[in-house]
């Protein structure tokens, strides 16, 4: 069985070594747990070990943990990709959802964003290498869907997000920062455990980080081929 609060300890550490190294401070970038298709019982875990940020890639398996978790004060990420009639869910059980790419998905989150809650904390999905088999808008697409989300009241929209190849992320992040200054974000949900040092440096402000805290995750059921961790 992992150990999952030494691994949450380590990562830390190397988070902080990482930002250090390159001049930054290390709180400027959250940790966020990928606990998709980990039990309750490894979030509770880790939860113990003062870790309050949780993503999750199915719409399903978001509410039946936000349910089950319900007395714990966990900020909820959704982070995969997100088909229309899952976003009622989302919009529901979420603090943050990550992966938009389609001003019609920004469009139903607002509609159903309940009114109790505050807005949702959004980011866009940007596929920044034009990768075929990963989700997310180009680069050309990007003023187009900040204005349609700007516009809608229940959204607060942060930042952006990439899950780049794996030849050249250096690239690929340096990429993404320089959008997200041109349109004033400031939000970076980039880097993952293979690439966190380059994400880290090219000015990352969440990192995605699922089995080197967890362990191996358990046999998947779903479909989909765009994950926010790989």
């Amino acid at each position: 069985m992992p150990n999952i609060s030494h691994n949450l300890a380590q990562i830390r550490a190397r988070i902080h070594g990482i930002a250090k190294k390159h001049n930054i401070n290390p709180y400027n970038t959250r940790l966020l747990a990928v606990s998709k298709t980990q039990p309750a019982s490894a979030l509770i875990e880790a939860y113990n070990a003062q870790q309050r940020d949780f993503g999750e890639n199915y719409a399903q398996e978001l509410e039946q943990k936000a349910r089950a978790l319900a007395h714990l004060d966990i900020i909820w990420h959704f982070i995969g990709p997100i088909q229309s009639n899952k976003t009622r869910v989302i919009a529901e059980y979420s603090h943050w959802v990550h992966s938009i790419d389609r001003c019609k998905i920004a469009e139903r989150l607002n509609k159903q964003r309940p009114s109790h809650l505050p807005p949702l904390q959004v980011c866009i999905q940007v596929n920044i290498d034009d990768e075929s088999s990963k989700s997310g808008i180009t680069p050309t697409e990007l003023d187009a869907l900040i204005a349609c989300i700007r516009a809608l009241p229940n959204l607060n929209l942060r930042g952006l997000m990439a899950i780049p190849s794996k030849s050249n992320p250096a690239k690929a992040f340096d990429a993404l920062q320089a959008l997200a200054q041109q349109h004033h974000l400031h939000t970076l949900s980039m880097g993952m455990s293979g690439d966190i040092e380059e994400a880290i440096a090219a000015g990352s402000t969440i990192v995605r980080v699922g089995t080197a805290i967890f362990g191996p995750r358990a046999p998947q059921h779903h479909t989909g081929a765009n994950h926010g961790e790989q």
